[in-house]
């Protein structure tokens, strides 16, 4: 396809940040910079790629945009890259036995703009190339996307997945929705950060009441337990106060003892 580019014409930017947990090689870094230009989409952030960053091969694949690949930031984890983020979409091929609420492309830009005009930060999450994320990754996402295709072909490289995600979000452009404001005095939504601290509070005093009687299990009931905190959509009031409500249990047992 010849280029459609014109410098000239004013762009079309701001949406989710892109985050890609351990991608592969270099080639697929920048061919999903260029695609992310395409659509409007500037900031992304890599997860421990497998080839180390900068990459010089993801130059040429970009094509371009280059401007994405300069900005590109570095994480040790997948918590480091969500932390200051207020909403999360994870991308997933595949039933991982979990309840979370699933989206099509097209519904994900939908809700993804309301939260945009609602001043929130928001992430795209795309897993690895050859595996996808794993379930433990999965409850730091507030919703899933599940891209419908083909059901006897519905084999995507990470490029198009991030295309067809971005671009679903870019068509939402033309007809945005009423401009929605927090209220004043209304707390704002809670950051991934300070929700992984709460977590990693009540799993604290979950383990000293020794609540997981059976350590084989305490990855999946955590996994369980943050998942259904995930789907409240927490406000940073709600934190603080489940935050005072988990230290008065435990001061009380304590002080009981």
């Amino acid at each position: 396809m010849t280029s459609g580019s014109d410098p000239n014409r004013p762009a079309i930017e701001g949406g989710p940040v892109v985050i890609l947990v351990e991608p592969q090689i270099g080639e697929n870094i920048g061919a999903v910079a260029r695609a992310m230009l395409n659509c409007g989409l500037t900031e992304l952030r890599l997860v421990r790629p497998r080839e180390g960053w900068p990459n010089p091969r993801a130059v040429a694949t970009a094509a371009g945009a280059d401007r994405v690949l300069d900005g590109a930031r570095l994480y040790p984890g997948v918590d480091y890259a969500v932390a200051d983020l207020q909403r999360v979409y994870a991308t997933t091929a595949r039933n991982r036995g979990m309840t979370q609420h699933i989206l099509t492309p097209r519904a994900a830009a939908s809700e993804m703009r309301g939260h945009w005009q609602a001043g929130l930060k928001l992430g795209l999450l795309f897993g690895p190339e050859r595996t996808g994320l794993i379930n433990d990754q999965l409850p730091l996402a507030d919703a899933l996307i599940s891209i419908p295709l083909n059901p006897q072909f519905a084999s995507l490289n990470l490029a198009q997945a991030v295309l067809l995600v971005a671009y679903e979000w870019f068509l939402t452009w033309p007809e945005l929705p009423p401009e929605r404001v927090l209220h004043t005095g209304q707390s704002a939504p809670a950051t991934k950060a300070a929700l992984i601290n709460l977590f990693e509070h009540l799993e604290q005093e979950l383990d000293a009441c020794r609540f997981f009687s059976t350590p084989a299990k305490r990855p999946s009931m955590v996994r369980n337990i943050r998942n259904a905190f995930e789907r409240m959509t927490m406000t940073e009031q709600e934190v603080r106060t489940f935050h005072g409500i988990v230290a008065g249990l435990t001061g009380r047992r304590k002080g009981d003892s």
